[in-house]
């Protein structure tokens, strides 16, 4: 869950709507509170092994609409939109990194690294404690970064 996106807004979303999430047998990928232009948008992303599909998203908006309208964590307006994290997801919590050991990803950190620069590529790895272990397709070069130093991290090409 992104706390660093919404904080305290966005821990209580997510202890509420997690659980619902899993009784549609669906699993809760993350929950962001963001500014766009003039409007604020709270996204509830859910996934499940398969995919989503429209039906998906419509049972969870209406399964958490009327608690997080009983909650209020949220004093302003806001449109409410629940959605896949899509094929080039942001890996985001810990688990998100282990399910994908072995698949490409693709990185843009917050400061460019020597030689390699800001923006790169490659496999992961390795992930342990907040470290990531990436290694270019060849396998022969490694580089471990922090996740706080990336602004993310995200799957490149995914297939499901």
């Amino acid at each position: 869950m992104a706390k660093k996106k919404g904080g305290l807004t966005v821990t209580k979303v997510w202890e509420l709507c997690e659980p619902i999430v899993k009784d549609f047998g669906l699993s809760l990928w993350d929950v962001r509170y963001v500014k766009e232009g003039a409007d604020w948008f709270l996204r509830v992303y859910i996934d499940k092994p398969d995919g989503i599909d429209i039906t998906d998203c419509e049972n969870v908006s209406r399964a958490i609409d009327k608690p997080l309208d009983e909650l209020d964590p949220i004093e302003s307006a806001y449109c409410l939109e629940v959605c896949s994290p899509g094929l080039e997801r942001e890996l985001v919590r810990d688990e998100h990194f282990m399910q994908f050991i072995g698949a490409d990803i693709k990185v843009k950190m917050l400061r460019p690294i020597e030689g390699i620069g800001r923006e790169f590529g490659g496999v992961l790895d390795a992930y342990d404690n907040g470290k990531v272990t990436i290694s270019d397709h060849d396998g022969e070069n490694h580089i471990t970064i922090n996740k706080k130093d990336a602004s993310w991290i995200k799957l490149d090409d995914f297939d499901m």
